[in-house]
């Protein structure tokens, strides 16, 4: 692609100027909206510990923000602005209007935190945070606004926390400024991509006018496009990966209050918090593929393999899934051979399996074939809860999800509904058709028609997991090897409130200083868990080959990664070791354990 004139960044800045404004103001309704909902919310959990000379006077002020904001929506509708004076300034009425928000919801949480039990003070901190989170799209081109609105927030409240004068006040507060410097981290990553994604829409435009005025070099443009096409893969790629981090902190994290804080109430916003970052990790691997088939960016190559390869390998991701929520997964036919794309296959069963352990709470998921003349049937058979006929039509749309009843537990309804659309275009790829049959209240089976290999059948490998003993992580001994700080500390908290002892590194050279200078009584680690990518250029699989020759060979191993890249399964297969994709949730992480130790969690 062709370099972008010097003054791209100063045109970006001002053409997007009025977008930008236009932007903050239509998002104001929702602001003022929320405002009512956080003031209802402390109304009802303050009301009764609250004096009324306290009381009155604190909602008139926000009575009187609140019309003002509403006033200022209603001239700028009015309002025509032409010059860049003008969208100046009416950026800086909103982000006045903004910060007095910030302003009073620091100003309730100082007057209201010691006037109410747990559960009002809960409530109290939830509105608050939740406030700094809504404003960071509208906030990512700001920065400075959005620190200074944030500290506006969280400072007066961790400092009234801190005034209750307890050690559990004092841990409370740090807890919050943490979680308020993983908010400002997140709106920095946040308003990077943003950032990104207006300078290639720049780049775009401009290839666009030098297409219009060069037609003498069409087949030129049309690399240009591929490069542009790629660079958009690789910019979701990195955003998916850059976003990973933070949430896989934010989840431990959150657990780890949980560990500390019993009451009820935290318990529940823990859960909430660790099937919100499930749900955006399956959002980023879709958002992912469909971008890359979208693109042109996948290649199909047609081969002849067994499936007992590709058994193994789904066996080795879904195992402790199933194992977790008590399923039995089954896989028959692994002697069979197909001519296909291997990789494209694995895709599209992942997400068949992983649909069916989600949808099923009792019973089996089994993957199976069934030959019919030169034809070969992949099928995934679920005892979840069925699809109805009329929906099964639908089902491999875009965006379709299938409305399973009230029943339906909520992390299972979450979703951009692009799974089986996926399944869909990978098996048209590939020249493949998919189909459906189900029966509500019976189950379902999906099936991917594939024409048969010519290598000779082989034995089929018993591939079911074993029922495992009922410990607990008590006496266990986890080395962990991590080199982003922030997760380092959610790990150690996380695995330390489960009972394990923790021995941790966060490089692969200080893993190595240890194994050097260990004595010969030091005792045999029970797990490893490294990340994938360490420092200079180091990887989890160069720490998981120091300590296993330190100590055994057979030392049981899980590796984190933020890539989704294919190959990394393959070594999973060969070194034997589990791979799980950031961010993971504190569930996934203890049914994995559970699966490599032998351990029944609790």
């Amino acid at each position: 692609m062709k370099e972008v004139p010097a003054s791209s960044s100063s045109e970006l800045s001002a053409s997007s100027l009025p977008e930008e404004v236009r932007s903050a103001f239509d998002y104001l309704p929702a602001q003022l909206a929320g405002n009512l909902a956080g003031i209802s919310v402390i109304v009802m959990v303050f009301w009764a510990s609250t004096p009324a000379s306290v009381m009155f006077p604190w909602l008139s002020v926000f009575a009187v923000m609140w019309l003002a904001r509403l006033g200022l929506l209603q001239r700028f509708k009015l309002a025509t602005p032409l010059t860049l004076l003008d969208w100046q300034r009416w950026r800086w009425l909103w982000n006045v209007g903004t910060l007095t928000s910030g302003a009073l919801w620091g100003a309730t949480a100082w007057l209201f935190y010691l006037r109410g039990g747990h559960v009002q003070q809960i409530a109290l901190i939830i509105t608050v945070y939740t406030f700094c989170i809504a404003v960071v799209p509208v906030l990512a081109t700001q920065p400075r606004m959005y620190l200074l609105f944030s500290a506006l927030c969280f400072v007066p409240m961790a400092a009234r926390v801190a005034t209750d004068g307890s050690a559990d006040s004092y841990r409370l507060a740090g807890i919050l400024l943490l979680i308020f410097s993983l908010s400002t981290l997140l709106a920095r990553t946040y308003r990077q991509a943003l950032q990104r994604v207006l300078e290639l829409k720049l780049r775009a435009d401009h290839l666009l006018a030098q297409l219009r005025i060069e037609k003498l070099a069409a087949d030129g443009a049309r690399q240009e496009a591929e490069v542009a096409n790629r660079a958009k893969t690789q910019f979701f790629a990195a955003a998916s990966h850059d976003l990973r981090q933070p949430l896989h902190a934010m989840g431990l994290f959150a657990e780890a209050l949980r560990q500390k804080n019993h009451d009820v109430e935290v318990a529940h916003l823990v859960n909430s918090i660790n099937e919100s970052v499930d749900a955006l990790e399956g959002l980023f691997s879709e958002l992912l593929d469909i971008t890359r088939i979208d693109s042109g960016g996948i290649e199909v190559h047609l081969q002849h393999f067994p499936l007992a390869d590709l058994y193994r390998k789904l066996a080795l991701h879904f195992e402790p899934a199933a194992f977790e929520k008590g399923l039995a997964l089954r896989f028959r036919g692994a002697g069979h051979v197909v001519h296909a794309d291997p990789l494209l296959v694995e895709r599209i069963l992942r997400n068949l399996v992983s649909n069916a352990i989600r949808y099923t709470t009792d019973g089996t998921v089994l993957v199976g074939c069934r030959r019919r003349g030169d034809r070969l049937w992949l099928q995934v058979w679920d005892t979840g809860p069925g699809i109805t006929e009329d929906q099964q039509a639908r089902v491999f749309e875009e965006f379709y999800q299938v409305p399973h009843g009230p029943r339906t537990e909520a992390h299972q309804r979450k979703g951009l509904g692009l799974g089986l659309a996926i399944v869909k275009r990978l098996a048209a790829l590939m020249g493949a058709s998919v189909g459906v049959r189900s029966q509500p209240g019976r189950g379902s089976v999906f099936s991917l028609e594939l024409p048969l290999g010519k290598w000779a059948p082989q034995a089929e490998p018993m591939l079911t997991g074993k029922a495992l003993l009922n410990l607990t992580l008590e006496g266990r001994t986890i080395v962990v090897v991590e080199d982003e700080p922030a997760v380092l500390s959610g790990l150690e908290a996380l695995l330390q409130g489960w009972g394990a002892s923790i021995i941790a590194f966060d490089s692969v050279a200080a893993c190595k200083a240890w194994a050097q200078t260990a004595h010969g009584s030091m005792p045999r680690p029970d797990l490893l868990i490294v990340d994938y990518r360490l420092e200079q250029g180091m990887t989890g699989a160069d720490a998981l080959a120091l300590l296993r020759g330190r100590f055994d060979e057979d030392l049981p191993a899980i590796v984190i990664t933020g890539s989704t890249m294919s190959a990394l399964d393959l070594e999973a297969q060969q070194k034997n070791f589990h791979l799980l994709i950031k961010p993971v949730v504190p569930n996934k992480l203890r049914a994995m354990i559970a699966f490599k130790l032998g351990v029944k969690t609790v």
